[in-house]
Parts: C-alpha cells; structure tokens; sequence
C-alpha cells in the first residue's frame, strides 16, 4: 500500500531566500505525524507545495499516489484540509454548513460533526458569525472530520480552542486512525499537544537542520546534561555532537544524543572540565526548544 505522502529532493525559494533544500520525508498510513518548527521555517509553505497551491523549484512530492501539483478532483476529496487559520461560511447556521459541505463528500459522516457540536450547547439554527473565534474553530474542525477523509492535513489547529476541546479533539483524531487506514499530518505551535498525539516527527529548522524520527525514539535518545559554571572554566560551543548549549547563572546545559558517560568523554577532549554533570528530565516541548534555540 503506497505511503500517503512522499517527498524527494524538495528546493524551493522566495528570491534569494532558501526555504528547502533537498528535503526527502515519507509519511506512512496510519500515522498521526508532527511536523515541528519555529515561525518562518516554511511549515505552511510545504502544506501549500503538498496540497499543489504552490509549485516547487525542483524535487517530486506525491499525494494519495498523485504528484501534488496535479490532483485529481477524486484525490482531492480524500484531503480533508485546515489551512491557515479556521474558514467557515459564517452566514450559514450550524446545520445548513452541515448540509452543504455533506454534498462534496461521498464518505460524509455527520455524526462525527453533531458529537462535536453538541458539546457546545448552542442550536443547530445557531449562525456562525454570531459565534465566539473558539466555536467558529470547532465548527470548522467538526467540518474536516466529517469528511472522513483518507489524508488528514491541519495546519495549526488550536487557534480559539480552549485547553478541554483541543483535548478532545486529540482525542478523536487519534480514534480517527486507529483503524490504520487514515493517516494525519499535523503542524502546532502547542508542542506539549504534540506529546500526546503524534507518532511520528519531522523536525525543520532555518539553518536547513532537519530530523525525521519517532515521538517514542527521540524522547528517548535526545538528552539535556547540566552542570555548574566555574569561575573560568572553558564552556562547551554548539556543534554536531553538542546540539544546543544555554547558560543560566551558574547552571551550564548541554543537548546532545550522546549518552553520559560519552559527552563527558567528549567535553574532556574539548578541555572541558566538569564535575557533577547531570540528566535532566525533559518534556517534548523542553526537547523541542533544546534542539530548536529559543530564539
């Protein structure tokens, strides 16, 4: 069964301003995969190279089997897309917007968009453009279930929802493939989100860093150590094995993959003396800022 998205070779620029290069990932069916970034890394960029609204410098990417800047109509209502921000006909009501979407969508399943909307309390005459930004949001992602698509894509789906409903909805998206048929492609600026959801991480970064990994595998191999700044000890610079280096006071961290004993090994080497180095735990979101900078 072919992978739902696969990506080879991907350059694309704004003038001179290189977005990718050569970027290559594959995301496989019936998996919920997180691709994370800080803002201007070209998150959304990708999402409208995949969905064929923009058309790349060079490199192939495959949708559904289909080259993305040629997809069928057919293909394209296997997508269920949230695309930069939450857009609804917003003169319609809750039911007439149920009603109009379920005509484009042979797979349409309703009762997945009144379990969502019921929880909000509100009646289905109840229009859209009289609703608070958070409910006009969890109109929309009612919309997308609804659709019961193949492929899955959201970009940035928290916008408005309050901490219970974005829960929820987690929740069902991880119902929605737990058949092992429907796949998802997430982006969130809610990392802790993603701890709970996804399966798979696609890490891009401006300097063209990119790590492509399981949730499961990179919790368990990436690693913050701290230890004390002395008075005049050489400190530790960022390199291919030392990922990130952030000095607090005296605290002194270091992210690495390596394991203890060998970063120890290693800063000895660089004329690093330290004494007391220590793990310290980490969240994925702790993870992410890390390997990503702070700023």
């Amino acid at each position: 069964m072919q992978n739902p998205i696969e990506v080879k070779n991907l350059c694309h620029s704004y003038g001179k301003h290189v977005v990718y290069e050569n970027l290559s990932f594959t995301v496989e069916r019936g998996r919920i995969f997180g691709l994370l970034g800080k803002n201007g890394v070209g998150k959304t960029t990708l999402i409208n190279i995949l969905m064929g609204f923009l058309r790349p410098a060079s490199g192939s990417c495959l949708v559904l089997g289909e080259d993305s800047h040629n997809l069928s109509p057919e293909t394209r209502r296997k997508i269920g897309l949230l695309h930069e921000g939450h857009l609804a006909y917003e003169f319609m009501t809750i039911e007439q917007a149920e009603r109009f979407y379920s005509g484009y969508y042979p797979n349409w399943n309703r009762k997945w968009y009144y379990e969502l909307i019921d929880m909000m309390g509100l009646s289905y005459n109840h229009k859209i453009s009289k609703m608070s930004c958070g409910q006009r949001s969890q109109v929309v992602l009612g919309l997308i279930l609804a659709q019961n698509p193949e492929l899955l894509i959201l970009d940035d789906y928290s916008m408005g929802l309050d901490a219970g409903y974005r829960r929820l909805f987690l929740d069902y998206l991880t119902e929605y493939v737990a058949n092992g048929t429907k796949t998802v492609f997430v982006t969130s600026h809610i990392v802790q989100d993603m701890e709970k959801l996804v399966d798979e991480i696609l890490f891009i970064r401006k300097d063209g860093y990119l790590l492509q990994t399981s949730l499961k595998e990179f919790m368990e191999s990436f690693k913050q150590y701290r230890f004390k700044n002395k008075k005049g000890m050489k400190l530790p610079e960022k390199d291919d094995v030392i990922k990130n280096v952030e000095i607090i006071g005296d605290n002194v961290s270091i992210y690495t993959f390596e394991s203890k004993e060998s970063i120890k090994k290693y800063l000895m080497k660089k004329g690093v003396g330290v004494e007391n180095l220590e793990e310290v735990s980490m969240t994925l979101e702790d993870a992410f800022i890390g390997l990503m900078g702070k700023y």
